[in-house]
């Protein structure tokens, strides 16, 4: 067999396996999505503060080092 119809032979059996695979999939309930959502979104915003924060006073502090 050449080398070209072995990859052709060999196609049909990995979407074969990604197809058994995807089957395996355990999916959320609408519900677990929605509160995993709300904590990522949640999360999210508060990093983004925590880090606007320490953005804040590191360039006042490093401002006011540098005055002196």
């Amino acid at each position: 067999m050449a080398k070209s119809e072995e990859k052709k032979a060999k196609k049909p059996g990995f979407f074969k396996g990604v197809k058994t695979e995807y089957k395996k999939i355990s999916w959320p309930d609408k519900s677990s999505l929605t509160r995993q959502t709300v904590a990522v979104v949640v999360i999210t915003a508060i990093l983004s503060v925590l880090i606007a924060v320490l953005d804040f006073v590191i360039k006042y502090g490093v401002e006011w080092l540098t005055t002196f």
